[in-house]
């Protein structure tokens, strides 16, 4: 009897050991089949839009900054003949750093200064050149320097600033190593002007040239930003606050109105910059208000009962708590909507998850240098060391 039970369980394993077998073997068939492949690699193109895109001269694998290489191919020589962008996009965007060879130094130090513009036939127009710098994020004794992808040379790019109403024209040249866009982030506009590859419209390639057109929506705060592999390009600094000031103002504004745009950067051991992402290996060591770390974070400086407007914005894929020390401020608006004193909330914390924009208020009655920080306690480190980061400095005088 004990021989026989034993018996049938030695066939009992041998088959389970086969069933195996035949499913591994299954598995790495369907894996690496004809069908497989073609459906990781099928593109679907889609209908340019012409009426808004056209050619501005020569690609910057042509020229420009000295970056032909950044065009064609990656710096580095072992990647041989392949293209830059498109390793970035086979072996994942946080494998590979961005391409830093020819990049030149940005001419400019601070990020999101209001964008001039010029008036055509009642339309007010705004120009915006997509284009690679090496961004400084920290200076003095620990400087640290970036390379971005900018708008007009920093980070973050320019303000646009318009009132409700207006006419606005944006014409986008692209001076980038690769496609891209701009979305503008929460305003209601014409489909064709949201800036979505491939679903509104064709990406803007090398050297062209996209205008977009739309209505100023009611006041608010909103952003724009790149559309294209956005975990790379919006991580890289393409980004920037566009406002939106009300026709006819009920009450006269506040003395101090500032926007905070919140991100975050991965600086590599090799001095490297890669996309910092929520993932394993590609997280960031470095977070920034409007392109900069603590120390070099701008400061406010506001007298004994003036208001003080702050517009949060995150535009990186970390949530950052932020909070104020010394007062509380009211939420007064939220992703561009202004809220009625019913709604207003009365905090002195208040999280801004990734997209999101809000503004808060306060009155400055507490005399001292105050911080304004996110609570997230790594985010406020630069490469791991206290203060750093998301800290901002409240200074309230007599």
């Amino acid at each position: 009897m004990l021989k026989q039970n034993q018996w049938q369980w030695n066939k009992l394993v041998v088959a389970l050991l086969a069933v195996m077998l035949v499913v591994g073997a299954y598995g790495a068939g369907r894996l690496s089949s004809p069908q497989a492949l073609a459906a990781k690699t099928a593109v679907t193109p889609t209908a340019p839009i012409e009426s808004s895109k056209t050619e501005a001269g020569p690609r910057a694998s042509d020229g420009g900054h000295d970056m032909g290489q950044m065009g064609s191919a990656p710096p580095t020589d072992e990647m041989g003949e392949m293209d830059a962008m498109d390793t970035m996009d086979e072996m994942g965007h946080g494998s590979r750093p961005i391409p830093s060879t020819g990049v030149p130094d940005a001419s400019e130090t601070v990020g999101g200064q209001p964008l001039a513009y010029r008036e055509e036939d009642g339309v007010k127009v705004f120009e915006l050149t997509a284009r690679p710098v090496r961004w400084p994020i920290l200076s003095g004794d620990g400087s640290v320097v970036v390379t971005a992808w900018s708008y007009n040379g920093t980070v973050p790019g320019p303000m646009i600033r318009v009132t409700e109403g207006d006419r606005v024209r944006v014409v986008l040249k692209n001076e980038l190593p690769t496609a891209t866009s701009i979305h503008w982030h929460g305003i209601p506009l014409p489909n064709a002007m949201d800036g979505v590859p491939p679903f509104t419209q064709e990406p803007v390639q090398p050297g062209e040239i996209f205008t977009y057109e739309f209505t100023a929506p009611p006041t608010g705060s909103f952003m724009y930003h790149s559309h294209v592999d956005t975990d790379l390009q919006i991580m890289a600094g393409l980004y920037a606050p566009f406002i939106v000031d009300p026709a006819r103002p009920r009450a006269a504004g506040p003395d101090v109105d500032v926007m905070w745009m919140l991100s975050e950067w991965r600086v590599g051991p090799d001095g490297e910059t890669y996309p910092a992402m929520p993932m394993a290996g590609s997280e960031p060591n470095y977070f920034t208000i409007n392109g900069k770390a603590y120390p070099d974070t701008e400061p406010i400086v506001v007298k004994k009962g003036e208001t003080v407007r702050i517009r949060l914005a995150a535009i990186g894929q970390f949530t950052h708590p932020m909070h104020l020390h010394g007062m509380n401020f009211r939420i007064v608006g939220y992703d561009g909507v202004p809220l009625p004193p019913a709604q207003q909330l009365t905090r002195n914390t208040v999280p801004v998850n990734p997209g999101e924009i809000i503004d808060i208020e306060f009155t400055a009655d507490n005399v001292g240098t105050w911080i304004f920080h996110c609570h997230v306690l790594h985010h406020v480190t630069n490469d791991g060391v206290e203060p750093g980061g998301l800290i901002g400095v409240i200074q309230v005088v007599e």
